[in-house]
C-alpha cells in the first residue's frame, strides 16, 4: 500500500497549497465515529467532517436511503424535472423551523450558496442592498460570503476588494469584554456612520458562532436585534449552517430563544455526508425573487435529498437532541475539572448541547493538545480568532464507551503539556 510520504508528495505536486489540509494521513474507510487510515491506524472522530456528521459516518439508514435513490435516478435538475422528495423535504423543514407563520424552503448545495441566496432573497424582498454581519463571523468562501465573514486570514487575505455593502458590527463575547450593549451600540454606529438603516436589507448572525470560536448569542442580544429589525424594516437572518440539526440539543439553535428569524440558512449535517444546503423563511419573504431567480444545476440533488430525509428520521428515532445534551454534559464536566487542574491553560468553556469549545491560553497550546490527541487516535479541530479554541464536533451517534475513551485521550493531552 502506498505510504503517507508518497501520497503527501503527490498531493503537493497535484493540488494547490490554498487547499489547506490538516492531517498528513489518508482515510480509507469510516463507520459512525471511527476513521480507518490507509496506514492501518484508527481514529475516533471528534471533528465530524467540520460539523457535517451529527448522524455519524455512513449511518445505515442514510446509506439505505441513498442506495434506494440510486436505483431510480441520480439527477434531473429540480428546476427542469422536479421530484416529490424535494417537496416533502421542504414540508418537513417548514414544520421544524422556528419561523413565524407559513414557511417555505429552497434547497441548494453548499453552506456558502445558502447564505448567498438568503442575501438575494432579503435584497429582493426589501429592495435594499446593505448587509450587517459580525466580527469573527464565518459565512463562507465565495466572494459575498467572504465579505460577510469577520476574519481576514486565511479567508480574505490576498483576494482583493470584497463586494460592497457589507458592514461588521461587534458580536457580544463576555470573556472578551464585549457586552450586549457594546454590540448593539456598534449597530447604531453603523447606521450613523456607514449606511442608513433604511438601506439595510438584513442583519445576519450565527446564533452560535462556528469558526469564530463557538460564542453563543445571549437571548437579550437576539431580542434587541429583533426590535431593531422590526423598527427599521430589516430582515433577521440566522446562519445555522454549523449549529443546525441536533448539534446544540435542538434542531435549530434559534429554538433556545423566543426570537424568530425571518430566514434561516442550513447545510452541513442536514445531508449526513452528502452535499445539500437550504434556506427556510417566511413564505412572503421567500416568494420575493421572480421565477428563475433561485436555483442551481445541482441544487437539491435527489441523492442528497434522500439522505436528508433519512437524517431527519435518525434525529427523531434515535433522539439525537437528547443525546447531544447528555454527551455535552459529560464533556463539560471533564472540561470544568481540567480547568480546575490547569487554570492558567483554560481561559473559557462554551457549550450549548454538544456544540462545545474550550479556549486555551494561546494557539501553540491548542495545537499541542490537538497533535497529542491525534498521535493517540483522537481527531480534534481548532478554531477562533487567534486559533486558540478547541472545538468538539463528534457524531451524536458515537457509542458511549468510545466517547469516554476519547475523553480519556483528551485528558491525557492536557496532562502532556
Amino acid at each position: 500500500m502506498e505510504t503517507n510520504t508518497s501520497l503527501n508528495t503527490r498531493k503537493q505536486q497535484a493540488t494547490p497549497r490554498g487547499v489547506g489540509v490538516m492531517c498528513d494521513w489518508y482515510a480509507q474507510k469510516s463507520e459512525n465515529a471511527t476513521i480507518w487510515a490507509t496506514d492501518g491506524r484508527t481514529f475516533t472522530d471528534f471533528a465530524g467532517g467540520i460539523a457535517v456528521l451529527n448522524t455519524g459516518h455512513r449511518h445505515p439508514k442514510i446509506i439505505k436511503a441513498v442506495s434506494n435513490q440510486l436505483e431510480h435516478f441520480t439527477h434531473t435538475a429540480y428546476q427542469v424535472t422536479p421530484y416529490e422528495s424535494y417537496i416533502s423535504l421542504a414540508e418537513r423543514i417548514n414544520a421544524l423551523a422556528p419561523i413565524d407563520g407559513d414557511a417555505k424552503t429552497a434547497f441548494f448545495t453548499t453552506g456558502a450558496e445558502a447564505v448567498e441566496n438568503a442575501v438575494k432573497i432579503a435584497r429582493s424582498y426589501t429592495g435594499r442592498h446593505g448587509i450587517i454581519t459580525f466580527g469573527n463571523a464565518f459565512h463562507g468562501r465565495s466572494f459575498m460570503t467572504m465579505a460577510m465573514t469577520g476574519k481576514i486570514a486565511p479567508y480574505k487575505r490576498d483576494f482583493g476588494v470584497m463586494p460592497a455593502g457589507v458592514f461588521h458590527a461587534r458580536y457580544p463575547v463576555a470573556c472578551n469584554g464585549i457586552t450586549v450593549d457594546d454590540a448593539i451600540e456598534s449597530i447604531h454606529n453603523i447606521f450613523s456612520e456607514d449606511i442608513s438603516a433604511h438601506d439595510v436589507a438584513a442583519i445576519v448572525l450565527e446564533p452560535v458562532q462556528g469558526e469564530g470560536g463557538f460564542h453563543i448569542a445571549p437571548t437579550e442580544f437576539l431580542t434587541q436585534l429583533r426590535e431593531i429589525c422590526d423598527a427599521h424594516g430589516i430582515l433577521l437572518i440566522a446562519d445555522e449552517v454549523q449549529s443546525g440539526f441536533a448539534r446544540t440539543g435542538q434542531i435549530f439553535a434559534m429554538q433556545y430563544h423566543d426570537v424568530k428569524a425571518d430566514l434561516i440558512t442550513m447545510a452541513k449535517s442536514l445531508g449526513g455526508g452528502f452535499p445539500i444546503s437550504g434556506v427556510v423563511g417566511r413564505a412572503e419573504v421567500m416568494d420575493a425573487p421572480n421565477a428563475g431567480g433561485l436555483g442551481g444545476t445541482y441544487a437539491g440533488s435527489p441523492i442528497a435529498v434522500a439522505a436528508a430525509h433519512a437524517v431527519l428520521d435518525v434525529i427523531e428515532e434515535e433522539k439525537l437532541c437528547d443525546r447531544a445534551n447528555t454527551l455535552g454534559k459529560t464533556l463539560v464536566t471533564l472540561l470544568e475539572t481540567l480547568k480546575e487542574k490547569y487554570p492558567a491553560v483554560i481561559q473559557d468553556i462554551r457549550a450549548l448541547g454538544s456544540m462545545i469549545a474550550v479556549e486555551v491560553q494561546n494557539a501553540d497550546i491548542a495545537k499541542a493538545i490537538q497533535n497529542h490527541a491525534m498521535e493517540h487516535g483522537l481527531l480534534l479541530l481548532t478554531c477562533g480568532k487567534h486559533g486558540n479554541v478547541i472545538r468538539f464536533l463528534y457524531p451524536l451517534t458515537i457509542p458511549t464507551e468510545q466517547f469516554n475513551a476519547g475523553l480519556n485521550i483528551l485528558e491525557k493531552s492536557f496532562a502532556s503539556l
